[in-house]
């Protein structure tokens, strides 16, 4: 690894599908997996391709019920490229396969400055001889619809022909997941296959519920000379180019493979196959599409580039490269949500979670026009929202745990435990802080872009109806004297009930009520900074009385937080629980990160222990900064100071697994908040989480995008302490020894590039000349105003 590029040595079958997720390459409109261009997909290999928002809904017969899932389509395979050799007058050779050929040397390099992925090889037939391969692959940053492959032949010592057969594979089912085996996974229908001119070949389909038209076209040449042969092979699944050339040292051939992507979702086309047809024909040769890629690419690194010594920055880098291959500036013109495991596999079957709350807080001071499109994409799923809360019969709005096309809720109702075997009920689908998440997002993309509009109009809707919907969860408990949110699942997800409970669902989550109270409190500040014509109008569109809004000062200000030896319990009943042996789990098992999985095979479950998957009390430090979450407390009638919280944080360190990659990342970021020696061990772990595969064979399946855009936010957010919020940039920088140095720049309020650094004890912030007003920098014992065209210097105490 160096700062820029990420390469892999020799050929380790086993760590394949890791490697090829680690090596996708994507635009924000549809992205490759790394895989090899010669195989099609198997135990070990999975070239897979997704466009994003490509959904397709199938039934599939489920532990004796039929139950519909829809998945993120993987798309027909454009990489396939096979090839074979023979000498002069000779027999043709098998053709080559990582697998059985005699491999001399085996290399990927992910060049991440100019978004590439280059495999060199060298193999040797005994019949024929050495043969020598380089291959570079892009997915054009610049133009979405368009990717490339060339392919370099150098034979050593040797003369004879060369087969290649270029191929369009529709031959292809969703088989990433494993676990997702006994399900329906074949998603493509109507496939058409056809020829163009003498170079170019085809194919055309649907998916086969929702309908959306795809269209692939592909063009091969090769470059400087003339094929002793050449033909075009459409067939019923499958479109083929034939070529067979000369080959002699001193006489590399050199193929090109270029491949135009449309679908029926795109704007401004009239058909996706003549759509890909005549941009296939118009595209330029390799070389000039590797120019215009990287020039795209350079200017995406300007704007969004993180600067940290070490290895450490290095992974940093890797992270930014797959978040802005999944949600790049082309998202903007895209109806998609974040999907959870990117554009690089089938887990969680492509759906949007709550993982944009990771994600989002990156993006708005970096690419605001994408936040505000992944923030449409709820927008315009707010009447589904709406009528999921109305199903229930609550008011406002219920967004769904995971969401796809449509916005329906997408959660499984039953989910396969691989170690015992077993199909087990999902309900999952109560974990509603997602329309908090949502809120959120809303929330801090308006204070950091100071998008009023968007605040004022659609981001007020989502606020209020979300709003709406908690204070209507919410009922009163004359006993308790507060108001209690009942029947619902955490971010933890290990206890999604209590032992031996005929009815799923948890009372009083702490995170739940905490995050329910800031909504509320938001959504009253927002009512009473309206415009009067807005409050009015807003109120007849969404049919808001004005008797509702007390209810929400009383809910916002009385919702219950439960507390237990001098603790902040999870959930009410927290304490009830009994205590988990940790030492022998440990033990007895390689790993425990899924101790939901383990327990369950033994015939137990972890909702009889105090375990989490991952602390979601702690989920309230990582959200909001000390002095926030203080203020929140207070607000509720609860004091909140560092004894309490110093002791929460130390009790769920004891009883935390680690489950989710989700978890390092948060313990990271609490800990290093407040000043704890051990936080650089959880930061080590969520900077590793996917490189390092260590959910153990996840990463295959897809990379973990909100942990991914998680540490970036890690150090832009939280080794900052930066907030947006009353028209300033307040920091608090805290110190983190490993990461102690750190360089960015941000886009805010009309500002591009505004410079943050650290180095030596100092923390420096330039503002870039522009004709827009100074920027106010608060910090916990100061306040500065830094005016375009200058730098300020500020001194960072020593402890």
């Amino acid at each position: 690894m160096s700062d820029w590029t990420w390469e892999y040595e020799g050929y380790d079958p086993t760590a394949e599908r890791l490697r090829e997720s680690l090596c996708t390459l994507g635009n924000g409109y549809f992205a490759t997996r790394g895989a090899a261009p010669e195989c099609r997909a198997g135990l070990v290999h999975y070239p897979g391709t997704y466009a994003a928002g490509c959904y397709n809904r199938l039934e599939s017969p489920v532990a004796g019920r039929h139950v519909v899932n829809e998945d993120l389509v993987n798309l027909p395979n454009w990489l396939l490229l096979r090839f074979r050799v023979r000498r002069a007058g000779g027999a043709w050779c098998p053709w080559f396969s990582p697998d059985t050929s005699a491999l001399l040397d085996y290399r990927h390099v992910l060049d991440l400055r100019w978004a590439t992925l280059t495999r060199t090889l060298r193999f040797r037939d005994d019949d024929v001889g050495v043969l020598g391969v380089r291959q570079t692959r892009l997915v054009h940053m610049g133009d979405p619809h368009l990717a490339a492959l060339r392919t370099v032949f150098t034979p050593e010592d040797w003369s004879g022909e060369i087969e290649i057969r270029s191929c369009l594979d529709g031959d292809v089912i969703n088989g990433n997941v494993h676990r997702y085996r006994a399900l329906n996974a074949s998603h493509l229908t109507h496939v058409r296959t056809g020829a163009q001119e003498s170079d170019t070949v085809w194919l055309s389909c649907r998916t086969s519920t929702s309908g959306i038209g795809i269209a692939m076209a592909a063009r091969t040449v090769v470059v400087g000379r003339s094929a002793a042969s050449s033909e075009l092979r459409p067939a019923r699944r499958r479109a083929v180019h034939r070529l067979v050339v000369p080959i002699a040292p001193g006489r590399p051939v050199d193929v090109e493979k270029t491949v135009a992507l449309f679908t029926s979702r795109d704007t401004a086309i009239s058909d996706p196959l003549e759509a890909a047809l005549d941009r296939v024909s118009t595209a330029a040769g390799f070389s000039a599409l590797l120019d215009s890629h990287v020039a795209a690419w350079e200017r995406l690194w300007r704007r969004a580039d993180i600067q940290v010594p070490g290895r450490a920055g290095g992974v940093l880098r890797l992270h930014l490269f797959h978040v802005l291959q999944t949600l790049s500036p082309h998202t903007a013109d895209l109806d998609v949500g974040v999907p959870a495991r990117g554009l690089h596999g089938e887990a969680y079957r492509g759906h949007v979670f709550w993982d944009e709350l990771f994600v989002l807080p990156y993006l708005n001071l970096h690419f605001p026009e994408v936040s505000r499109a992944l923030l449409n994409y709820r927008y315009r799923r707010l009447p589904r929202a709406c009528r999921a809360a109305a199903a229930i019969g609550r008011a406002g709005a219920m967004y769904p745990w995971q969401s796809g096309s449509d916005g329906r809720e997408e959660t499984q109702v039953w989910h396969l435990n691989p170690r015992s075997g077993r199909w087990l009920p999902d309900h999952s689908r109560l974990q509603h802080h997602v329309g908090s998440a949502v809120a959120y997002n809303v929330w801090q993309y308006c204070e950091a872009t100071g998008d009023t509009e968007y605040l004022h109009i659609k981001g007020a809707e989502m606020l209020l109806q979300i709003a709406r919907f908690w204070a209507d969860l919410a009922d009163f408990d004359d006993g308790a004297g507060r108001y209690r949110i009942r029947g619902v699942v955490g971010p933890d997800e290990y206890h999604d009930g209590y032992p031996g409970a005929t009815t799923p669902g948890l009372d009083d989550n702490t995170y739940t009520n905490v995050t329910a109270a800031w909504v509320l409190t938001r959504a009253l500040d927002l009512v009473r900074r309206l415009p009067a014509w807005r409050r009015e109008e807003l109120f007849e569109r969404v049919r808001l009385g004005g008797d509702e809004l007390p209810k929400w000062e009383e809910v916002s200000r009385r919702l219950r937080v439960p507390f237990h030896q001098g603790v902040i319990s999870q959930f009410e009943g927290y304490d009830d629980l009994a205590e988990l042996d940790w030492d022998a789990y440990r033990a007895r098992y390689d790993g425990i990160r899924r101790l939901d999985r383990i327990l369950e095979a033994e015939g137990d479950t972890v909702t009889r222990y105090k375990a989490s998957k991952q602390a979601d009390v702690l989920m309230l430090g990582y959200l909001f900064s000390p002095a926030e979450l203080r203020d929140l407390f207070r607000r509720l009638g609860y004091d909140l100071d560092d004894e309490v919280w110093r002791r929460t944080v130390d009790y769920y360190l004891q009883r935390t697994s680690h489950g989710s990659t989700l978890s390092g990342l948060v313990h990271g970021l609490v800990l290093a908040r407040a000043r704890r020696a051990e936080a650089w061990k959880y930061v080590q772990e969520a900077l590793e989480a996917d490189i390092a595969d260590v959910q153990g064979g996840t990463t295959g399946e897809g990379i973990h995008l909100g942990a991914m855009a998680g540490t970036l936010d890690l150090v832009q957010r939280g080794l900052t302490g930066l907030e947006t919020r009353e028209d300033a940039l307040w920091l608090d920088p805290v110190p983190l020894p490993a990461l102690s140095e750190y360089g960015f720049s941000l886009r805010y309020r009309g500002h591009w590039g505004v410079a943050v650094r650290r180095r030596r004890g100092q923390l420096e912030i330039g503002v870039p000349d522009s004709e827009e007003s100074p920027i106010r920098v608060v910090l916990a014992d100061r306040a500065v105003t830094v005016a375009p065209g200058e730098t300020c210097t500020l001194e960072l105490p020593t402890s």
